[in-house]
């Protein structure tokens, strides 16, 4: 079975990681831009974050199979360091235009202040002006009524429900997003989020037409193989594998692709692996590790 983990914060990650999503079917990965557990102080730290997500993380993906796309943002943490967020703010569209970009985001709110709501904003004008979908980070206080907050702000600004992809919903929130017409995302976070049975019994109550599933693995502890163990159980639990396959696969894809930098060629026909390869002079290779060189089909 194939799967996309559209939301995995993979530099963060190890290469074991990225074997073992590779093992369980996982194709493809989207990265979103997001914080990296302590505030940056400086533009410069957000330049060479968006450069290795952008750059040596794709790379690296591709070492063992794995396609690797990334979104472009500044997160709602973030936007509340005023001085910071205008100079991310001058920086964003010159990364938002690169190949594998597949949409502006993670951005939306945290606490909901004023500031977070003046970045959200222009972050959503910047979509509209280079055709991008949205990712928007749902706040973990407060959820229902940011989550409903940031849909209305969407509308205020004319993008239409079918470019925004919702992420971190739950029980209390999933209804609405839907019923609104956007994309709802659900992150199999151990303990705070969403767990895997939860996740199957909203399939169960509302099938899987704009239900996407992920991760969100991280700096933290998380589990990079939570789409495909979702899917599994879903499997075991009698739910019809259409249903699976959407949620953990053909949403993530039709949505995203969208930006027109995703598309199923990618990793139906890709470039053979070689591990001799190198990026910027490095390799993944460690302690005289034999290179996996496959062969041009």
């Amino acid at each position: 079975m194939m799967v996309i983990d559209p939301h995995a914060h993979m530099i963060s990650r190890t290469t074991d990681d990225y074997q073992a999503m590779a093992d369980a079917g996982v194709v493809a990965v989207i990265e979103p831009a997001f914080w990296v557990g302590q505030p940056r102080t400086h533009v410069g730290s957000y330049i060479d974050y968006l450069s290795a997500i952008l750059g040596f993380e794709r790379f690296r993906a591709g070492q063992f199979g794995v396609r690797h796309y990334c979104t472009i943002g500044l997160n709602s943490k973030e936007a509340n360091d005023e001085a910071l967020a205008e100079a991310v703010m001058d920086i964003l569209p010159r990364f938002a235009l690169k190949e594998g970009v597949v949409a502006i985001g993670e951005i939306g709110y945290d606490e909901q202040t004023p500031l977070e709501d003046r970045y959200f904003r222009r972050q959503l004008d910047l979509a509209l002006e280079l055709d991008l979908p949205v990712l928007i980070h749902t706040p973990h206080r407060d959820k229902k009524r940011g989550t409903s907050r940031s849909m209305d702000v969407c509308e205020e600004h004319g993008v239409p429900p079918s470019r925004v992809i919702v992420d971190h919903n739950n029980e209390e929130t999933v209804a609405e997003v839907l019923e609104r017409g956007y994309w709802a995302a659900f992150s199999i976070y151990p303990s705070t989020k969403m767990g895997d049975a939860r996740m199957v019994e909203i399939l169960r109550r509302y099938g899987s037409e704009r239900i996407i599933v992920n991760s969100a693995c991280d700096w933290g502890i998380s589990d990079p193989l939570a789409v495909p163990r979702t899917a599994h159980l879903a499997l075991e639990r009698g739910l019809p594998p259409g249903d699976v396959h959407d949620a953990c696969y053909a949403n993530a894809l039709a949505a995203f692709g969208q930006s027109g930098q995703m598309a199923e060629s990618d990793w139906l026909a890709p470039p053979p692996i070689d591990q001799r390869t190198l990026f910027e002079g490095n390799s993944i290779l460690r302690g005289g590790r034999p290179p996996v060189i496959e062969q041009q089909s």
